[in-house]
């Protein structure tokens, strides 16, 4: 993974994040104490930073991020994103979310459901098209795009997800527990796009209690155990071991390795040997998604989510809005409808009907048929019928 980090702290912009002694107590009925959720936590989040959020369940991730979104109030301490309170509005457009359960309205389709969100952000007609076509393309539902929500699986649902969070293209993307029900695929999927938005400059706060998810992405992690921080530093800082060197080369034969140990006892004068001697092993997730890949090449069919494509466009162009969405907008949405006034006479094909029968002359592909043996006087008694309907006089009958 690249480093994203600016190691000179005179050099570092103002956090994107800033939390200062924050605390979290929750209480009973009576306002006792009954769980301290979070106890005294200090990070900071800088910009085009993928930072972690690393503890087991209970930890206080998910209680932290709802107070940095604003939908908690903390008991003590202090919180500013981009400087600003939580709870302030004008931060809100620029912080997409993905909770730890997808929250989605089970009715709507998954197009529908992006369009919603697209809305929700003010995005005009031609942008919120391209992106969210960009999105089901992604996240790998573009052919199940018109199925209800609720008909989809829970890595599926996860995947909506993500793409929701992602459609208003933001600045700080806070991600809950994303890889929760997905299935190898789709988590590697999200471990690089968290990456790829890494490099293009995006700000990820990623919460999980999967030691992968967090060691393949981020770039600085805090971990928490009973609300409190234990340690927190970058992937190297913590997991680096200084007191083993591991050198990796071409497979040796038992001579060569018995050498190798000869020179490293006679330099270390005994106190330095050659510990342990192994052939790589693979990576199960490496071993399953290579077998996915030759199914895929072989085009085999699955009902579930298929295998996602290229990051979408727009996150990694930057902003799309142009000068010409102005006109793109007036000329893509279609024209409100004309009310028609009561006083009109109807027109269309009710109006060709009454026509043809009020009328003597026959109107060309609307059938006229009389009853048999019907006269004149038939005919009158028909037309009398008619004119009621369209409200009109009746005519004299001829004599």
């Amino acid at each position: 993974m690249a480093q994203r980090l600016i190691n000179d702290p005179a050099d570092r912009p103002a956090p994107v994040v800033a939390v200062q002694n924050l605390t979290r107590v929750f209480k009973d009925f009576w306002m006792r104490d009954r769980a301290r959720a979070v106890d005294d936590l200090s990070f900071e989040i800088h910009p085009r930073e993928v930072f972690g959020l690393l503890g087991p369940n209970g930890s206080g991730k998910s209680t932290t991020i709802k107070m940095i979104l604003g939908l908690l109030k903390p008991t003590r301490g202090r919180i500013s994103v981009f400087g600003r309170l939580p709870s302030d509005v004008a931060i809100k457009k620029r912080i997409g979310y993905l909770p730890e359960e997808s929250y989605m309205y089970a009715f709507l389709t998954g197009r529908e459901t992006l369009e919603y969100y697209a809305k929700l952000f003010g995005l005009d007609h031609a942008v919120r098209s391209r992106r969210i076509d960009e999105l089901l393309e992604m996240v790998g539902l573009t052919h199940a795009q018109h199925r209800p929500v609720h008909e989809y699986s829970k890595g599926m649902q996860r995947r909506i997800g993500l793409a929701q969070a992602l459609v208003n293209d933001p600045d700080l993307l806070i991600l809950d527990e994303p890889t929760t029900g997905l299935d190898p695929i789709g988590t590697r999927q999200v471990k690089d796009l968290i990456n790829e938005l890494g490099r293009r400059g995006k700000t990820v706060l990623l919460s999980s209690h999967l030691l992968a998810d967090v060691e393949d992405c981020v770039d600085r992690m805090v971990i928490l155990y009973g609300g409190a921080k234990r340690a927190e530093g970058t992937c190297d800082e913590l997991l680096v071991e200084q007191d083993r060197t591991t050198i990796e080369t071409d497979s040796l034969d038992e001579a060569t390795i018995s050498a190798v140990d000869r020179l490293i006892r006679e330099r270390s004068r005994g106190d330095r040997s050659v510990r342990r001697v192994a052939k790589p092993r693979q990576r199960l997730e490496e071993f399953f998604l290579d077998i996915v890949e030759r199914a895929r090449e072989a085009r085999l069919s699955t009902s579930g989510a298929m295998y996602g494509g290229a990051t979408a466009r727009f996150l990694t162009e930057g902003a799309d809005e142009a000068p010409e969405s102005i006109i793109e907008r007036l000329t893509a949405e279609p024209a409100p409808d004309v009310p028609v006034a009561p006083d009109r006479p109807p027109s269309g094909p009710d109006a060709s009907v009454i026509g043809s029968l009020v009328s003597e002359r026959p109107v060309p592909g609307v059938p006229r048929e009389e009853p048999p043996g019907a006269g004149r006087r038939g005919a009158d008694v028909d037309r009398s019928l008619i004119d009621s309907l369209v409200e009109r006089e009746p005519e004299e009958p001829s004599p």
